[in-house]
């Protein structure tokens, strides 16, 4: 090789170091805020009061490193994240938002946390009606004929609820509703509440955090959680999201979720959410 070319190559590895170490020092710097991507309207979630157990999640992170914390509210829909997390900020050097607090353990759109959290669909029941004396799924099947086939049960079409319902060739007893309303301001699954909660149907299969949701809005309703099969998954575990390349931002995050586990569970339990090992 020549001079010249042993020249060129000193350069371009150069260029590619620069590189590389511009953006590790660039997920690792300090923050002057928490800069959040979430959803103004997805209770038990998030809410622009802040009061989801995301929000106090987010909280936690603020508060273990001594700064702020900046929201970028976006509908909880198609295009999330590509308008948030991804998305250049209009009037800063940066992005929009720096971290979602919650999205599926290994989701493909972002570079996952390890899992803080498993939770699993469950059965909300009205104790004032038909399905009280129900305390595992089992007890729902081994119903008699008079009580279980005037049974409605809430539930999104094409959901694991829905699967399982189908399973176990309850098809009379399904009360379908649409997963996403036309409405942004209504929380999730806020019909099927209702109906629920005024014993227009007997019971609900529904998201564990959203269940225990539920709970937390009327102390009648009930939740009995549910268990996965070989042919069902149930449960799923739930991490926080950064962008692509940024470990050092995302393995800080975990840091802090491993240092502050048991306020975590605390946090959980305290939305009434249940959990899995």
């Amino acid at each position: 090789m020549s001079f010249a070319g042993k020249k060129l190559s000193t350069a371009v590895l150069a260029f590619v170091l620069f590189l590389f170490l511009g953006t590790s020092a660039q997920a690792s710097e300090e923050r002057a805020v928490l800069k959040v991507c979430a959803d103004p309207h997805y209770m038990p979630f998030s809410s622009e009061n802040q009061d989801g157990f995301e929000n106090k999640l987010a909280e936690i992170i603020a508060n273990e490193l001594g700064i702020g914390i900046e929201y970028t509210w976006f509908p909880q829909s198609m295009g999330f994240i590509r308008n948030t997390l991804r998305k250049r900020s209009e009037t800063d050097p940066g992005y929009r938002c720096d971290i979602v607090m919650g999205v599926p353990a290994g989701y493909e759109l972002a570079n996952t946390t390890k899992p803080y959290f498993t939770s699993v669909y469950s059965l909300v029941v009205n104790n004032a009606g038909p399905l009280k004396d129900v305390q595992r799924m089992e007890d729902l099947l081994a119903l008699p004929s008079d009580v279980i086939d005037d049974a409605k049960i809430g539930l999104t079409e094409r959901s694991p609820g829905a699967l399982w319902m189908a399973k176990h060739k309850l098809f009379v007893q399904m009360a379908p509703y649409i997963a996403q309303v036309g409405d942004p301001t209504l929380f999730i699954n806020q019909e099927i509440y209702e109906d629920l909660s005024a014993g227009n149907i007997d019971g609900a299969i529904v998201w564990g955090p959203v269940a225990g949701y539920f709970t937390k809005l009327d102390q009648n309703l009930r939740l009995i959680p549910m268990e996965s099969s070989p042919e069902i998954k149930l449960d799923y575990s739930i991490s926080a999201g950064v962008r692509r390349r940024e470990d050092d931002w995302r393995d800080q995050v975990d840091t802090i979720f491993q240092k502050n586990a048991d306020q975590i569970q605390a946090l959980l339990q305290e939305y009434n959410i249940p959990t899995v090992n």
